[in-house]
């Protein structure tokens, strides 16, 4: 049987996303120790998870052998609570990804139009490409989101627009009274997807809330990857008009957030502390690394995430030394920057490391 007779034609040519190299895999390939790699590659916190989180996870493993709650009921409430929005304002996913996924699956057709950045996360592209509608890619100004150029790429055929802030990989971030501004301008047939998967990392993140109040077709995304450090159970939630969510659940899988993953993200919500000192430390983070790209001549794009953009030239050769050295960054040639290293802030020790082994790699040429 020719299974290429059979699959449907954007199968076909779908693009791959490739997600950074896991440390085991590294060490098997290159016959390094595990526990001497540090990955730097994947905006992970690398000051882990709220303990109160993982006190959650490990008491709800005990009912494995339960479904988990297909509502996510506690996760909503105390969301509810949180945001000061009702829980039927809220749908979850198996990380933020899934609900852009099931933005394609209620909202796209073929021959629809997306506007995004580029160079912008490139789930955006994936997604669009799936459900046979067109992606049409504004650049960025200084490597910020044109919202000026976003809205003029507005078209009869446009379905969707997606608006991260910060935006990946470029860590850079718009105002909330250009987002307000920008969503309140866009036509009625048009959804605005703001991405706040790192919005957490900024001192005072916009509050978009009142775009949903005023009817707007708006959804803005969250995760509990980032910050929260919940990356390996994959949870993420959106929150928008009752009758979005209800849309979104229509297409959302039965059971699509795991109960471990659901209790995890509860407790991390009570847990402040946690989030207000990764948030300091990964400020410091930040500043340690500029400070050292300063002293080794590097450009970089100053960031208000948990990562870097960084000019080192030649960007998959510098990441192929530093891997070799043990420290896995992430190169962006795919997004069109290949004189450049998207690097995630570490622990203070792990940023020494990277600086280090990225100055011996340039000494070398």
């Amino acid at each position: 049987m020719n299974l290429e007779s059979l699959v449907k034609p954007e199968v076909r040519t779908q693009p791959v996303y490739e997600p950074g190299k896991p440390i085991e895999e590294v060490a098997r390939e290159l016959g390094l120790d595990p526990a001497g790699i540090i990955k730097l590659a994947s905006n992970e916190n690398p000051f882990g998870a709220s303990p109160k989180a993982l006190a959650a996870a490990r008491q709800a493993l005990e009912q494995a052998e339960l479904y988990p709650d297909g509502g996510c009921f506690a996760l909503r409430q105390k969301l509810a609570a949180k945001w000061q929005l009702p829980p039927e304002q809220f749908v979850i996913g198996n990380g933020s990804n899934e609900l852009i996924e099931l933005l394609g699956h209620a909202f796209l057709r073929p021959g629809d139009e997306v506007v995004m950045g580029n160079p912008a996360f490139v789930v955006y592209k994936l997604v669009t490409l799936l459900f046979g509608a067109k992606p049409v890619e504004v650049p960025l100004v200084n490597h910020r989101h044109d919202l000026a150029a976003l809205a003029a790429a507005i078209t009869p055929r446009t379905r969707m627009v997606f608006v991260p802030s910060p935006n990946n990989p470029t860590g850079t971030a718009n105002t909330e009274t250009e987002l307000l501004a920008f969503a309140r301008a866009m036509p009625e047939h048009v959804i605005t997807v703001f991405d706040e998967a790192y919005a957490e990392y900024l001192e005072n993140p916009p509050d978009l809330r009142p775009l949903i109040a005023e009817g707007r077709n708006v959804i803005c995304l969250r995760t509990f990857s980032k910050i929260y450090g919940l990356a390996s159970l994959r949870i993420g939630y959106g929150f928008a008009a009752p009758e979005f969510c209800a849309l979104l659940n229509r297409v959302r899988q039965p059971f699509n957030v795991n109960a471990i993953a659901q209790a995890a993200a509860v407790a991390a919500l009570d847990d402040d502390a946690f989030v207000t000192q990764c948030r300091r430390d990964n400020l410091a983070g930040l500043r340690q690394l500029e400070a050292g790209l300063n002293e080794l001549g590097l450009e970089y794009v100053p960031s208000v995430a948990n990562f870097i953009l960084v000019r080192t030239g030649a960007g998959a050769r510098r990441f192929a030394e530093l891997q070799r050295q043990g420290v896995i960054v992430r190169p962006v040639g795919s997004y069109g920057l290949p004189d450049w290293l998207r690097v995630t802030v570490g622990t203070r020790e792990q940023n020494v490391r990277l600086l280090a082994v990225l100055g011996e790699s340039l000494r070398a040429g």
